[in-house]
């Protein structure tokens, strides 16, 4: 659709690079093109239908107030909290937010980043829908690049990203901590809630987990690696699917407090006990999951500080090397896991 061509397919058209496609349309100070580049561009532009319409060169100028936040899911208690610290910290900035969910469909996010290209947003963040499969990961690349390339700031939250400010969250290395605390309960059969094999925060907690038991000498048999959404039904029926087989197993991990919300609830509707005949943890210590019975055992993130790390990355962004801002997780135990 012409809406969702960027400059970055009209530099794959003319075959230049994105600073040539830049300078060709947009103008530059600097720097020219030659009539012949100038011309390819032109064509390519036409033929792909793009029609900047000035937004580039604004955005090269003096760009909007707007700062693009990119989550999976607008419902989850998690991102609503490091969008809570996001609009808190643009605030006080002079940004105003513009919050998009990509229901888990990576080129969801690549659309809603050529979308902030088009309307001239300051700043992107990427707070969720980062695909963990390559092909996915370098499109939104691409697309973020070609946002960069006319001026917008860009910071991501999760796993860091190639040449972009990034607020790295240890994800592995709280479910590594985790993993070890609760074998040092006397946990010894574990299953895991993995959540969706497209999240690459499920995949990397899912991986800090099972690889520190295994340094343990406890390996988790993979059908005791359970997929599903990540949500509360996502949680609820996984737990189902694992409690009509759960065999030998004294605790279930499960890859964010969301999900072990649903967890929780399926058990409780066939009549397991938790915990007295199977254990239950978490990830991110959400607030809602403060008043369960029993207290989840969980990772808790700073998850404010977190939003508001990374507007303040946007914020300040300059030219030279990518900035790392990393975040780690705090074990805490709670009734859910009592110990064996």
């Amino acid at each position: 659709m012409p809406g969702q061509v960027t400059l970055s397919d009209v530099a794959r058209e003319a075959g230049v690079s994105l600073a040539t496609a830049s300078r060709a349309l947009n103008g530059s100070a600097n720097r020219t093109v030659g009539e012949e580049l100038r011309k390819r561009v032109e064509a390519a532009a036409s033929r792909l239908r793009y029609s900047p319409d000035g937004i580039a060169q604004a955005m090269a100028r003096g760009r909007t107030t707007s700062l693009g936040l990119v989550v999976r899911d607008i419902a989850d208690p998690y991102y609503a909290a490091i969008a809570a610290g996001v609009a808190s910290a643009a605030e006080v900035g002079g940004l105003m937010v513009t919050l998009a969910a990509t229901g888990g469909d990576p080129q969801r996010a690549v659309e809603v980043v050529g979308r902030m290209e088009r309307q001239r947003a300051r700043a992107v963040v990427i707070a969720g829908g980062r695909p963990g499969d390559a092909a996915d990961d370098a499109a939104l690349r691409a697309a973020l690049d070609s946002f960069r390339s006319v001026g917008g700031a860009v910071a991501v939250i999760g796993r860091p990203a190639e040449g972009v400010d990034s607020v790295v969250v240890g994800n592995a290395e709280g479910a590594a901590d985790l993993a070890r605390a609760l074998h040092g309960r006397g946990y010894r059969r574990f299953a895991v809630l993995t959540g969706p094999a497209g999240s690459a925060t499920a995949a990397d907690r899912t991986a800090g987990f099972t690889g520190a038991l295994a340094a343990l000498g406890c390996t988790v048999p993979s059908e005791r690696l359970v997929p599903g959404e990540m949500s509360r039904d996502g949680g609820h029926a996984a737990m189902r699917r694992l409690l009509a087989d759960r065999g030998d197993v004294d605790l279930v991990f499960a890859v964010s407090d969301v999900v072990a919300v649903g967890a929780l609830a399926a058990a409780r509707e066939v009549g397991v006990d938790v915990p007295g005949e199977v254990a239950l943890a978490g990830f991110d210590d959400i607030e809602a999951v403060r008043d369960v019975t029993p207290g989840l055992t969980t990772v808790r993130l700073p998850l404010g500080r977190i939003g508001a790390e990374a507007t303040r990355l946007v914020l300040e962004q300059q030219a030279g090397a990518p900035v790392l801002a990393p975040v780690a997780g705090e074990v805490v135990l709670r009734g859910s896991t009592p110990g064996r």
